[in-house]
């Protein structure tokens, strides 16, 4: 945990306000690599995970930038309403789900909206070290593109390719035409909506980049069918205790509810935070965070998302 002031709070473009986070104590903040994210404690009980877009050589300062959500849970909302210039809040040390890949020879980098965040780390860190790439940056308008001025001034501003829904024809993102012809040491890192990432991937793949050079990082997972859940029950080794999660409720609300301390943040199955020891009995993985490979082991799951295939889940809790 770590305690950080507001030292700035910027709208930097319709629905989106930057904050600078300093140290409290005057020391050098954690080192952090293109891609990483920090939890902030928004509120007692809400998390959020937000991706740091300042040049990663920076140890004074970390750059988190919000979209307020009209779908906000929470987490948006409260950061433009609540948190003010001069606030103190709590983070968590840097994490990195998102790595760049700097032995590549050429990079194309696709920001859907917010999603600019990682990729805007990502360009700082290749132009640091003078590697060859393009920023291409989508959206529904200029206004709604944070950053763009800043990025346009660096010295790598050449490298910026912006592509609106309401300009001219000709400056709209032709994936197809962009991803054409890959070379061997290319790599793609796209990051935004879903649409705007599954787009950019389909192309790449019917282009013929292979799945080793492609990534992304989601904002929010997949919506989930529960018509057909069932309940099921977890028993804590640790205390005894044996729950019921009805069909309606996750077991993380299940668990928070009788006092057992569960990290989480996401609450959607991305963020890993809340990934639990399973003892016994086989998980319904649901999350998009841990690996097939992961999931076959059957030796954890994410209480948050994931339910259970047998009557009962014992967890190392």
């Amino acid at each position: 945990m770590l305690e950080v002031r507001v030292s700035r709070k910027v709208v930097e473009a319709d629905g989106v306000c930057s904050f600078e986070l300093t140290p409290t104590a005057g020391i050098e903040l954690p080192a952090f690599t293109a891609g990483a994210h920090v939890d902030v404690y928004v509120a007692p009980g809400l998390i959020r995970q937000y991706s740091l877009c300042n040049p990663p050589q920076e140890r004074s300062r970390y750059l988190i930038a919000v979209l307020q959500e009209p779908t906000s849970r929470g987490g948006s909302k409260a950061m433009h309403a609540g948190v003010t210039e001069g606030s103190s809040v709590q983070i968590g040390a840097p994490r990195n789900l998102f790595e760049l890949d700097m032995g590549a020879s050429h990079y194309l980098l696709f920001a859907g909206g917010i999603g600019i965040t990682p990729i805007l780390a990502m360009a700082y860190s290749l132009a640091a070290v003078g590697k060859s790439f393009e920023l291409h940056y989508c959206g529904r308008s200029i206004e709604r593109l944070a950053f763009v001025e800043q990025i346009r001034a660096t010295p790598w501003g050449e490298c910026l390719r912006v592509h609106v829904d309401n300009g001219p024809e000709e400056q709209r993102l032709n994936a197809a035409s962009v991803l054409a012809s890959p070379s061997a040491g290319d790599q793609l890192y796209v990051c935004g909506p879903t649409g705007f990432m599954n787009h950019v991937l389909d192309n790449a793949r019917a282009s013929g980049w292979s799945e080793t050079q492609l990534h992304r990082e989601d904002f929010a997972a997949a919506p989930q069918v529960h018509e057909n859940d069932q309940p099921f029950k977890i028993e804590l080794t640790q205390s005894g205790q044996v729950l019921v999660v009805p069909a309606q409720r996750t077991a993380l609300e299940v668990l928070l509810e009788h006092g057992v301390q569960v990290e989480s943040s996401c609450e959607q199955g991305i963020c890993g935070a809340c990934i639990t020891r399973v003892l016994e009995g086989s998980p319904d993985h649901r999350d998009q965070y841990m690996t097939d490979v992961e999931h076959a082991r059957n030796d954890c799951f994410t209480p948050c998302c994931s339910r259970s295939h047998t009557p009962r889940l014992v967890l190392d809790l």
